[in-house]
């Protein structure tokens, strides 16, 4: 075993010198070296690693080895071409254009490559999660920010560019941006309140303070979208959607109660009244009956006794629908049931004319 050790590290040394006295043929070894382990990878990354996700009960998504298995093969290459050009030992100037290339180039593959591999984390996150959302696509966009600011960092710090003069001038571009940009930050800023107070989330159904009323379709950073009943697209600012009053009637439970309100005559029996009323809620199936539908005799009103229904509606987006159905169907149940509905009714007494009550000309008192 010795002898074989003594044997490898002869013919290495061999290798080795004569590789540095032939400057280009070893470049071409470790290029040709670094080739071979850029294939072995991709290979690993695309074949391996596939064969145990189907082989195996482990959650290796597809797209996420589609992601990374070019990225990594050329970073292979890239860092054998680095490695070459410094086995060469070339001009200085030449050297340092060669390798800011290459490292630029590395610093593109990465950001790519990350870029991407967040994308695909945050899709399937997205897929497999479906509460909090607003805030993943908030992860994704200030993960993609994060990462293009650190690209540019390292891009300035290979090629040596001095930013000190930038640095000195950021102070007034900064605050003429923030003049000029202050809408725009107010909104982004209140976007991230939303995101992190999260009053309401995307489907849910909201009233604003000015009275508009749907169904959120999108948070984004800047603004708002709202679909009112009217297929009418409502663009709100963040800003004022996180410093206004809104009424979100999807949470913290998605039903919508509904309020009908009937008046019967006083000559009704009140346990029909109930039961009729209770009968046609419960025959509705946009109505949740947990809770209950409930009856409530509000008031002695001037031409009828005043009741109320009280229930609930499954989603917001019912209440129209449900308020109609159940109005109909309040009615033809009365009429079944012989409940009359009155209506305010006015008694008018004409008194007969009595001369003897006018009051005589001026001229003749």
């Amino acid at each position: 075993m010795a002898e074989l050790i003594e044997q490898f590290l002869n013919h290495f040394s061999m290798i080795t010198g004569i590789m540095m006295e032939q400057r280009l043929l070893g470049a071409a070894v470790i290029m040709a070296l670094f080739g071979v382990l850029a294939i072995l990878v991709d290979f690993f990354i695309h074949r391996i690693v596939d064969y145990i996700r189907r082989k195996s009960n482990v959650d290796i998504d597809k797209t996420f080895i589609g992601t990374i298995h070019r990225p990594a093969w050329i970073t292979m290459v890239l860092i054998g071409a680095l490695l070459t050009a410094t086995w060469l030992k070339l001009d200085a100037r030449i050297d340092y254009v060669v390798n800011a290339i290459l490292k630029t180039l590395l610093i593109i593959v990465f950001a790519v490559g990350l870029g991407r591999l967040m994308k695909t984390i945050c899709h399937r996150w997205w897929i497999k999660r479906r509460q909090g959302q607003q805030i993943i696509h908030l992860v994704e966009n200030v993960g993609r920010v994060m990462l293009l600011v650190a690209a540019v960092g390292l891009f300035l710090l290979v090629w040596q560019i001095d930013i000190s003069p930038l640095l000195a001038s950021a102070g007034i571009v900064g605050l003429a941006v923030a003049l000029a940009a202050r809408d725009t930050l107010a909104n982004f800023f209140g976007g991230i309140n939303i995101f992190l107070d999260r009053p309401f989330a995307t489907g849910d159904y909201i009233i604003l303070e000015s009275g508009e009323r749907g169904e959120v379709v999108d948070i984004g950073v800047r603004s708002t979208l709202i679909r009112t009943r009217d297929d009418e697209q409502i663009s709100i600012p963040n800003s004022i959607v996180a410093n206004t009053k809104i009424i979100n009637e999807s949470a913290p439970e998605p039903r919508y109660r509904v309020r009908i309100k009937v008046g019967v005559a006083y000559n009704s029996s009140l346990e029909e009244v109930e039961a009729a009323m209770l009968a046609v809620a419960e025959s509705n199936q946009s109505i949740s009956h947990v809770p209950e539908p409930r009856v409530r005799f509000r008031a002695f009103g001037d031409s009828s006794l005043e009741f109320e229904l009280l229930c609930w509606a499954k989603t917001p987006a019912d209440r129209g629908r449900v308020i109609h159905e159940l109005n109909i169907a309040i009615f033809g149940e009365f009429q079944k049931r012989k409940i009359s509905i009155p209506f305010p009714q006015r008694d008018v007494y004409m008194h007969p004319f009595q001369p003897d009550a006018v009051d005589p000309p001026a001229g003749e008192q």
